[in-house]
């Protein structure tokens, strides 16, 4: 399961045009797309809201900002809808509405959305409008006026619950190896082995071995972390064109990149014995960049 943070909104339509993924109209109703909500205000659920049209949700979403005008960001004026979607593994079974509903509740819970017992918890509805998909959308304005703190490092909160979430319905999981940054994007750069030395042993040779191997494995500098920040640059921009072919090999592209970090964990795994194997940083991360804005897609009022 791949968590990706799709970006910030000051209208809810936008977002719940690309959670949907085809054009929508504010009559039509969204019906058994929605998988789950935040608990609804009696005085606003008139119907239930499997019956609501994307008009009601859309409302529904915008409403915290109509009451509370002044509940800016700590910069001033901020967008306030958030929208996040995971992705499961092409091999992963299709999962009942309670499994969709249960990873919506604990995503919301894990980003600083809807914590437990909270009554003035975010508006917030989840969408499984596309197979293998849950798209999560949130008003991170609160019923009491104030903004959601969300997780400084939320791109890495989701991810880790992600993997509990694997664990416990049996999913595919994203990687075989722990967790690693969102992306990486770094310069190419090609190693060689170093030069030959008077010094040919075969321990001297396995040293030369293992700091090519670490350097290829390297996180801050290394080749494979520059072509996996690439592949997954070009991931996120496919993932926001309005056909149908983007998102397909989005998807695609983000397990190739997974694969890579495992290449680069094997690769450590490896050299881990060899002579100059503790030469290594003992520490490698990357500060993840600012998720790309996606381009509004257009849909029929």
């Amino acid at each position: 399961m791949i968590p990706h943070i799709v970006g910030e909104q000051l209208f809810p339509a936008i977002a719940l045009s690309s959670a949907m993924g085809i054009p929508v109209a504010e009559q039509d109703v969204l019906g058994d797309a929605v998988v789950a909500h935040a608990p609804l205000d009696p005085t606003v659920a008139e119907c239930g809201p499997q019956e609501w049209m994307f008009a009601d949700w859309e409302e529904y979403l915008q409403a915290p900002r109509d009451l509370h005008p002044h509940a800016d960001g700590p910069t001033g004026m901020e967008p306030e809808i958030f929208h996040m979607a995971v992705r499961l593994h092409p091999a992963d079974r299709a999962l009942r509405r309670p499994e969709w509903q249960r990873i919506a509740q604990q995503l919301t819970h894990v980003a600083g959305l809807a914590p437990t017992g909270d009554e003035h918890a975010c508006r917030w509805v989840a969408l499984q409008a596309r197979p293998g998909r849950l798209d999560v959308i949130a008003n991170r304005i609160r019923g009491d006026g104030t903004r959601a703190q969300q997780p400084r490092l939320l791109a890495r909160t989701l991810s880790e619950e992600c993997r509990r979430i694997e664990t416990d319905l049996g999913l595919v999981p994203a990687q075989s190896h722990g967790g690693r940054p969102s992306t990486a994007r770094l310069p190419a750069q090609r190693p060689a082995l170093p030069r030959t030395t008077p010094d040919q042993s075969p321990p001297a040779v396995a040293a030369q071995v293992a700091t090519l191997m670490h350097h290829l494995a390297d996180e801050t500098n290394g080749p494979i972390a520059s072509v996996r920040g690439l592949i997954e640059q070009a991931a996120h921009r496919l993932d926001e064109l309005p056909h149908a072919y983007g998102p397909q090999v989005a998807h695609q592209l983000e397990w190739i990149a997974r694969r890579l970090y495992g290449i680069q964990h094997d690769l450590d795994a490896t050299t881990a014995d060899l002579p100059g194997a503790s030469q290594r940083a003992t520490a490698r991360s990357v500060t993840p960049p600012p998720a790309p804005r996606s381009t509004p897609p257009r849909h029929s009022r």
